[in-house]
């Protein structure tokens, strides 16, 4: 999937392979969804939080609490739903971030946004990729976060990580992706937005 070493990238590689079309793979191929027609929609946005560390890139994820009422316990990118005084979807995902992982939006560098990644329960995501210097300092907010953790960027740049799996809900045959990491399993729109982000820097071995 990924054919340049890790170390390649920095900020301006980054942000000028966002600038370029998005894939052009079948959106079942990424696993990018569709809203249930009906269904009201509700426009949000996360930070995919690139930090900067001595031994090459690493991604940022948080773990939702268990008791939420919606995706409980489940790994994530900090974010939410757009606010009405939000002046657009980077402001929302650094304010978000702020929010639930006390990261100040001072310290992050917003490279561009992937795709906008559409769910069956009517949200539209906007994944806005941030670029992160250390020292940095971040307070999770208790009642939403459980842990708040990073991954190598280079886990998620092989093809043989992502799992493949199937199911039925409400009458309809549903897809998604899973990524485990040393006891960790990313699943859902999570993992989607990772396999879309891995085949935008697949650019950069083009």
């Amino acid at each position: 999937m990924i054919s340049a070493p890790e170390r390649l990238f920095d900020p301006a590689t980054i942000s000028a392979l966002l600038r370029l079309p998005p894939p052009t793979a079948d959106p079942l191929d990424l696993h990018i969804g569709e809203i249930t027609e009906g269904t009201k929609v509700n426009d949000a946005a996360v930070l995919v939080p690139m930090v900067a560390r001595d031994g090459g890139v690493n991604l940022l994820f948080t773990q939702r609490t268990p008791h939420l009422t919606a995706h409980a316990g489940q790994i994530s990118f900090p974010g939410g739903r757009v606010e009405a005084t939000d002046a657009g979807r980077e402001d929302t995902a650094l304010r978000e971030t702020e929010e639930e992982i006390g990261l100040a939006r001072r310290h992050v560098r917003v490279l561009g946004t992937l795709p906008v990644y559409p769910l069956p329960s009517g949200f539209r995501i906007t994944p806005v990729v941030g670029w992160i210097e250390a020292p940095f300092e971040t307070q999770p907010d208790p009642f939403e976060v459980a842990d708040i953790f990073e991954i190598p960027l280079a886990h998620f740049l092989h093809p043989t990580r992502y799992q493949r799996h199937e199911y039925d809900f409400n009458g309809r045959h549903r897809h998604y992706l899973a990524i485990p990491y040393e006891g960790r399993y990313i699943w859902g729109a999570t993992a989607g937005m990772l396999m879309v982000l891995a085949r935008v820097l697949a650019a950069r071995g083009a």
